[in-house]
């Protein structure tokens, strides 16, 4: 097996590995880390999409966008009634204009998203600052 592939493989087990224990120690970090991840990733397809990189521009949204769908997935419609399916709803809109952006290259549809997931990821640290009793 070449070093290279090896290299790959372990640290792909190593990110697995750190998700995973955050997932099971702190899930709200965790959500806090993907929506991090999101707007991370729509500021570099902006850049991409800017410099005419199209091909790492629609690897980025795609990532983006299944990011928005863990969030999505994780949602808890029974329990979290009329919140839970605003969430649903929005996390829905927000897969669209992302589709929209990257079929379009529409930098604005793009800066949209970024405020309504950084909305999004303030309140719930907000949320998750007064569970804890730390200062926000």
């Amino acid at each position: 097996m070449d070093t290279a592939v090896r290299q790959h493989r372990a640290s792909a087990y190593k990110s697995v590995a750190a998700w995973s224990s955050v997932a099971d120690n702190d899930p709200q970090r965790l959500i806090q880390m993907l929506y991090d991840g999101a707007l991370e990733r729509i500021a570099m397809a902006r850049g991409c999409m800017l410099n005419r990189q199209l091909a790492e521009k629609a690897q980025l949204l795609t990532r983006v966008i299944a990011i928005v769908g863990e969030l999505r997935g994780s949602l808890d419609l029974v329990r979290g009634g009329v919140v839970a399916a605003n969430l649903d709803d929005l996390y829905d809109y927000v897969t669209r204009r992302l589709i929209a952006a990257n079929a379009g290259d529409d930098p604005q549809a793009l800066d949209e998203v970024a405020g309504l997931l950084r909305e999004l990821r303030d309140a719930w640290q907000a949320v998750a600052h007064r569970r804890t009793g730390q200062p926000a």
